[in-house]
Formats: C-alpha cells, structure tokens, sequence
C-alpha cells in the first residue's frame, strides 16, 4: 500500500475554502476546484515515501500485474481505469458532454493524424478514452443534467416569451417553444438545441433580455430555492446569466433537468448527457480521461458540429444512483460502467457500539482510499497502513484483501475500484 500525495487544480470556478475545510488542511487562498487521485498523466497522485520522479502512474507502469491485476488490464489496458476526485464548486462549470469510446479513439486518432498539439485550445479530443462520470454530494450540490421531458422545455420558452412580449428577444423564445412542439422528441430536441447554440446576435441579446425579464416580472423565479419546478428554472437562467452574460448555454439551461442532491445522493452521467455542475461539494469519479466537448457558460472553445454530434438528443430523467448494499454489509454506488464503483465507508463508534466491526474495502484490481471524516486503518495480508482525515493511499490489487479498522472518532472515507465484480474484499 501507499500513502499518496495529491495534486489540487486551482481551476478559476473552485472555491476557495471546501476541499480544505473537508480535508484539515490550511486554505491557500487560491480557487481549489478539484483534488485529483489517481494516476492521470495530467496530475499523477505521488507515493509519499517514494522516490524522486516516482508518481503513481510510473509506479504502476513498473509493475502492472501486481499494480491492477489480470483482469483489469485485459478490460482496460496496463493503466489504472479511474480517477477520483474532491470536487468543489463555487460557481457553475461549463455546459459539456462527453464522448462515447469509439468516438474518443477516433476523435483522438484523427487530431493526432493532423498534428493539433495537445495544448491547442481548440483540441477536442486530449486522449482516446471515454468519460462516464458520477458525482456524490457531500453538500448539498446543484447541477443541470440531461434534458427534460419536451413538453416542460416548449412550456418554459412559451412563459419566458411571454414575459418578454413586444421585445424583439421574443422571437427567439417564441422559435425555440415552436420547435419543442415537433411531436417527435428526438428531432425537436436537437433542432431547437441548435437554434441556440448556433445563434448569433440575436440569441446572444435574447439572454440577457431574457434575465432582466425575469427579475421584473418574475420576483418568485428568483427565490433561492423556489419550490415549483418553473421558477427553479427561471431562477438558473438568472443566476448564469450574471456569471456568464450573453452566453446560449444560459437559455440551453431550460431544456435540461435542474437537479438539487441532498447529502448522500449520487447522480451517473453516461456518454452524450448534457450536464454542468452549478454549485456544490462532492466525491466525484469517473473513466480517467479529460475528453469534454463545451456546449456553452465558457469562454473556451466550442466545436458546434462535434458536440451536435455527440450529444444524445432523447429526455431520459435523471440518471440517479441509490446505494447497493453487499453481502458483506458493505455500501456500494454501482454505475453502469466498468471502469469504476464508489464505496462509501461511514461508521461511528458509540458507547453501544465502542469497537465496530471492520469494513471489507470492496476491491476488484487496484482500490483507491480517501478518508474525509476520522481515520481508519488499512490492514492487508502484506502490512497496515493508518489514513488520518485528509489521507489517501493506493491499495494495489495484489495486496487485497484489505479490510478498513475504524478509529477511535469513527469515520468517513471512500473507497474507490473497478466495476468489474464480484468485488466482495475477501480477495
């Protein structure tokens, strides 16, 4: 096992107190959007104890059978298939979707062919992975998620129209609402998705009239936590407008679920999911890759046909994820994805209950632990590892099984690994 030492992004949405809050440590005064874990060549995660120049990609290229085992690396290659992260948002992330794999081997094969620089702002495709994703809320967390239901969004565009009456930014609300009445779903979504997002002056003035329309004639849309589904969206338009004005994403927000989670709720975002996360703490985990198409609320290149052509245009709800329960008692967040599974690890000690029984770390290849809350002892057939609050350590797949002693304060840590099950911590 190794104690990792992790690398903070200071992406210019984070906020600058959460993660350090959750974790124990000193603010640095700068955003801190992410921690990541892991062993992505972008931030690699570093054994503490290693030596200089190990990280733990180079860690497990060294030795990729013991790192991940046999099975992983005929599902996913010699590297490890995931990367976790604390992710803390202080105002909204780009409107973005991400590409299925065969799209992301092609898409990147192609730049490569044509010589884009990995840096180029507008590369699309910075490696040939996909990026299915889930997010835990920590705090309560906003997001936009998927489209919703195509008779609520044409609903949205015919009130927004009317409280913009007599205004020329009407005739694009009043556009928009006439081509979600389409009656087929998939032609409707998409066709009035790309009047916004290919629009011009006129969907640019749209949006910031559409704003001030609803601070004056709308006060109830702008409550902070309006109760009926309506004003919450007219409320999100108000809101990304003030942080990114003119932008399309802002009027694309009312075609998409508005998803408020409670503390211990997840939610999955599968290949094509339009999404942006507005606000929030969360774990975050996802296939290790950073291929995003933009769809709006940036000021980063937008590729309009690929992203046309990678998002999925059908309202399927909100993809979210209720914990399974092992036949080990253990806690277990399963998305339709075989790179990863999450398991949240949550024990008190109480007067009733002053030695709790340890926790099997669920473990099918490499695992990756994080402890939020407490501390607890990693105890494997190779050796211990004690993780204070703040601590993470890799949990190679030839050291399982691990089992989590909890300590004296209890705790709350995340376990990270593959999807591919059974994954039972009993090796």
């Amino acid at each position: 096992m190794y104690l990792l030492s992790n690398t903070v992004r200071d992406y210019a949405w984070g906020s600058t107190t959460a993660i350090a809050g959750l974790l124990g440590y000193e603010p640095s005064g700068r955003p801190e959007a992410e921690m990541w874990i892991g062993a992505h060549p972008d931030a690699s995660s570093k054994p503490v104890d290693g030596p200089d120049g190990e990280n733990l990609a180079s860690l497990i290229a060294a030795d990729p059978m013991r790192a991940l085992g046999a099975r992983s690396i005929e599902s996913f290659g010699a590297r490890l298939p995931y990367l976790l992260k604390v992710l803390a948002a202080a105002s909204p992330l780009s409107l973005q979707v991400h590409p299925r794999l065969d799209q992301a081997k092609a898409g990147f094969r192609a730049e490569e062919a044509a010589g884009v620089a990995p840096s180029a702002p507008h590369r699309n495709y910075k490696d040939d992975n996909h990026k299915p994703e889930m997010i835990f809320a920590l705090t309560r967390f906003e997001a936009l998620s998927g489209f919703r239901r195509q008779a609520e969004a044409a609903a949205l565009f015919e009130r927004l129209t009317a409280l913009l009456a007599g205004s020329d930014a009407a005739e694009v609300t009043e556009q928009v609402a006439e081509l979600l009445r389409v009656p087929d779903e998939t032609e409707a979504l998409s066709a009035a998705f790309a009047r916004l997002i290919t629009g011009g002056q006129d969907v640019r003035e749209c949006v910031d009239a559409s704003a001030a329309a609803i601070i004056a004639h709308s006060p109830a849309a702008r409550a902070a936590r309006p109760g009926r589904e309506q004003d919450a969206a007219l409320a999100t338009v108000v809101d990304l407008a003030a942080a990114y004005p003119s932008d399309p994403g802002v009027l694309i927000s009312l075609m998409l679920n508005r998803v408020s989670l409670a503390p211990g709720e997840a939610l999955y975002l599968p290949a094509g999911n339009v999404h942006a996360y507005l606000e929030g703490l969360g774990i975050e985990v996802m296939a290790s890759s950073d291929n995003v198409l933009r769809g709006g609320l940036t000021p980063k290149h937008i590729d309009i046909p690929e992203l046309l052509r990678t998002v999925v245009f059908e309202s399927a709800g909100v993809p979210l994820l209720a914990p399974q329960e092992s036949e080990l008692g253990q806690e277990l967040y399963r998305p339709p994805f075989a790179e990863f599974q999450l398991q949240r690890i949550d024990v008190a000690r109480s007067v009733d209950d002053p030695t709790p029984e340890p926790v099997p770390i669920a473990q099918a290849g490499a695992a990756v632990v994080l402890v939020v809350r407490g501390s607890l002892t990693l105890d494997t057939p190779k050796g211990d590892l004690a993780l204070a609050r703040g601590e993470s350590a890799f949990v190679p797949d030839a050291e399982a099984p691990a089992l989590a002693h909890v300590g004296a304060e209890g705790v709350l840590a995340f376990a990270v690994t593959t999807g591919l099950g059974p994954a039972s911590g009993l090796g």
